[in-house]
């Protein structure tokens, strides 16, 4: 069985290993090596009879091989290891498979020079046409009209006029316009080019002499280009995207990008590991995928700016760099601040509290940081961070608030087709969320927890004052399949400014929304409002109430 898995591994260029083939040739399956080293002596045997017949090929005059297996061989009849040593003429039925598995040699060598041949034969016709095509400079018809600069995203009609595919008659609009090449296909007499411009993508066409350039025969993925040409409808049964194209009359390249070993789908190849895809996220977010997240994050942003604005609550921009903590002290980035110990933000809530007198209901769109190192989804040692404060409202009125704006926002970001059809390439389940959303006390949840034997994360059964884990929170939302407030979470859990419920001095008036396939995606509570109970919760947690001086001041 050695020669045959070993035929695959083996070197096709028998020619350049053949020597003078000595009289005799020796292989030791155990101990040999099959390399260009060994020499198939006695002392420097191969290890497969195959190899040994590649390297000295057999002929009518020799050279006879010898075989045998040094460690693994047979012993003699009365138990003599040293019979595995002497050295023997292959088998009859092993003479007959090597000479089989030679000829397969052969035959691949064969094929295999072969298409090195053609290949070289195909390089140099390719070198002599690129020879040629540098020769033809293509120039813009000055006869043509001028072209209107335009971005992909232009659909108006009364800009952009197609050309009718099925009656050509009326002319389109002329348009120039730039891109990155994002697909590539070419055929015998027409380059397709899929153009993006980050607003959208477009099909263009080159053909006659603009294929022949040298620069259209050398056009590589995600290279810069400008495209003229006339705008048409797509022909019937034919697809591309909007249902348009491009027909090029004239084309600039404006930066090359490689080819080759080079090119961006050798750098981001669809199998590439998740390492490699962080590492080159500049290049990720080019893909279809990446950039229709991106696009989904931007529309929902600007929902919730929509929704606050129509709520009353006014934008502000609180502080990154920051004295205090709000979540914990062990997740906070530190760093000297000008002789002073300083920090990234955890959350701008804080802050947003001390506008409330002056400016109303307010809310921020600003970057958070939490120094938790690790790979999981729900920790991210950077993120944008959502964030309002509301005066005058009951717990009631918040989780109220909270339903109201989700649901808006989710139905501002659907209002857009566009954005909706990102959405349903990227998650085709999704389904705006129903209401009313479930309501269920921290309590309740640990109970519901106990009743379907889903444990913690040390394995045994829930009890009061757990802090629920992600994957039994996200167990219990899928299993409910409902929007959840879930409430009423114990004091010691929680951060130091939420206020106790009147009615159960043990819990807080706070809020985490789950909703299904998805878990955690707010979290809320009410402030304490005495002076007395915020010094409490400093106290409680370790905390100096000094560098809250401006926090405290609000409890006066």
């Amino acid at each position: 069985m050695a020669e045959s898995s070993t035929a695959q591994g083996l070197s096709v260029r028998t020619e350049s290993l053949s020597i003078s083939s000595p009289d005799k040739v020796y292989v030791d399956e155990d101990v040999g090596v099959d390399s260009a080293s060994a020499l198939g002596a006695e002392t420097s045997p191969f290890k497969t009879l195959l190899y040994a017949y590649i390297r000295y090929p057999p002929q009518s005059k020799g050279p006879s091989y010898l075989t045998r297996k040094s460690e693994t061989g047979t012993v003699s009849a009365d138990g003599d290891p040293a019979a595995r040593l002497e050295w023997k003429p292959p088998t009859k039925s092993a003479t007959k498979k090597v000479h089989n598995l030679y000829e397969q040699h052969k035959k691949k060598a064969i094929r295999e020079k072969e298409l090195l041949a053609q290949r070289e034969k195909d390089d140099l016709k390719r070198r002599e046409q690129l020879e040629e095509a540098k020769k033809l400079v293509i120039v813009q018809d000055e006869r043509l009209p001028k072209a209107v600069k335009i971005k992909i995203r232009e659909k108006d009609p009364k800009i952009v006029k197609l050309r009718s595919a099925k009656e050509p008659g009326d002319g389109g609009t002329r348009v120039k316009v730039s891109g990155w090449v994002h697909r590539l296909r070419s055929q015998k007499d027409v380059i397709f080019v899929t153009l993006r411009d980050g607003t959208g993508l477009l099909q263009c066409l080159l053909t006659g002499d603009l294929v022949r350039t040298y620069d259209a025969m050398t056009l590589t993925l995600e290279t810069t280009v400008t495209i003229y040409g006339e705008m048409w409808e797509v022909p019937p049964k034919q697809h591309a995207p909007d249902d348009r194209e491009l027909h090029a009359d004239y084309f600039e390249i404006v930066g090359k990008a490689p080819g080759d070993k080079e090119a961006i789908t050798n750098i981001i190849a669809p199998d590439a590991d998740q390492q490699t895809m962080l590492n080159n996220r500049h290049l990720v977010i080019r893909g279809e995928t990446a950039s229709s997240v991106l696009k989904v994050r931007a529309a929902v942003l600007r929902a919730f700016r929509q929704a606050y604005h129509e709520g009353h609550l006014l934008e502000v921009t609180p502080p990154c760099m920051v004295q205090t903590q709000v979540e914990g002290g062990s997740t906070l980035f530190g760093f000297d601040y000008y002789g002073e110990k300083a920090y990234l933000t955890q959350s701008s809530q804080l802050y947003l509290e001390t506008c409330l007198p002056s400016l109303g209901d307010v809310f921020c769109v600003q970057e958070s940081f939490r120094a938790e190192r690790s790979l999981t989804r729900r920790h991210l040692s950077e993120y944008t961070h959502v964030e309002a404060e509301l005066a005058f409202i009951t717990f009631d009125d918040l989780l109220s608030h909270l339903e109201n704006i989700i649901c808006r926002v989710i139905d501002i970001v659907l209002a857009d087709p566009l954005i909706a059809k990102f959405v349903k390439e990227l998650n085709p389940d999704f389904k705006p969320p129903s209401r009313p959303f479930l309501r269920m006390k921290y309590a309740d949840a640990i109970a519901w927890l106990n009743e379907h034997e889903i444990v913690n994360e040390e394995g045994t059964p829930h009890i009061f004052g757990d802090d629920i884990a992600e994957a039994a929170e996200r167990k219990m939302t899928d299993i409910i399949n409902r929007p959840i407030f879930l409430t009423h979470f114990p004091v010691e859990i929680k951060a130091f400014y939420m206020k106790k419920d009147p009615q159960d001095l043990r819990v807080t008036e706070s809020v985490d929304c789950l909703m299904p396939g998805v878990g955690e995606i707010v979290g809320g509570s009410m402030r304490m409002e005495g002076l007395e109970e915020l010094m409490g919760g400093y106290a409680r947690e370790g905390i100096g109430a000094e560098p809250y001086y401006w926090f405290t001041d609000q409890r006066k």
